[in-house]
């Protein structure tokens, strides 16, 4: 199990099935907040369709399994952050960042701090080439975090997310280079 130190008030904790209850409660009693931007908020029903997530991921094959942890703050849990991977990915170098913060700890700067660490991460434990963090348009919390570490914006991809009551959102693309990484 992975663990990353982000600072004194924040650690980074590899997914693991004694977190499904937490996950599922967060999730739970944050529907309206979180469902606004994360399409699985909708499918979320039930402790164990966290489960079914926190499996499905332990059980992907390790060569393009993601990387998922859970944000402890001060020892509560806060949130998720993750690098994702397809088998694409893995051969090119690269990934993206995925994250979701709890409404109570938000402006802190924990995603940021978090992501940082993982960008570090990736290019130094993983030696990952590039790192793309997607964002919804309209979305100004999260897409504050890729240009605060000094992503670049690529531009927009169009209908790139599915929402469950069948629309689609556009994306704003971000990404990172080992080479331009302070």
């Amino acid at each position: 199990m992975i663990q990353l130190l982000v600072s004194d008030k924040i650690k980074l904790k590899q997914l693991q099935i004694i977190d499904a209850t937490v996950i599922f409660n967060t999730i739970d009693t944050q529907r309206q907040y979180l469902g606004e931007w994360l399409p699985f908020v909708e499918s979320t029903i039930t402790v164990e369709d966290t489960l079914n997530f926190i499996h499905s991921v332990s059980e992907t094959p390790e060569s393009f399994r993601e990387l998922v942890f859970c944000i402890n703050y001060c020892g509560n849990f806060a949130g998720l952050i993750g690098l994702k991977f397809n088998p694409a990915d893995k051969a090119n170098r690269r990934t993206e960042i995925g994250y979701w913060l709890s409404n109570v700890y938000q402006k802190k700067g924990i995603i940021t701090e978090s992501a940082a660490k993982l960008v570090n991460y990736a290019f130094d434990v993983l030696n990952l080439n590039r790192i793309a963090i997607k964002c919804a348009v309209g979305n100004e919390r999260s897409s504050k975090i890729p240009r605060r570490l000094g992503f670049e914006y690529e531009g927009t991809e169009r209908d790139g997310e599915l929402f469950p009551d069948g629309h689609f959102v556009d994306l704003e693309v971000y990404s990172m280079l080992k080479k331009d990484w302070k």
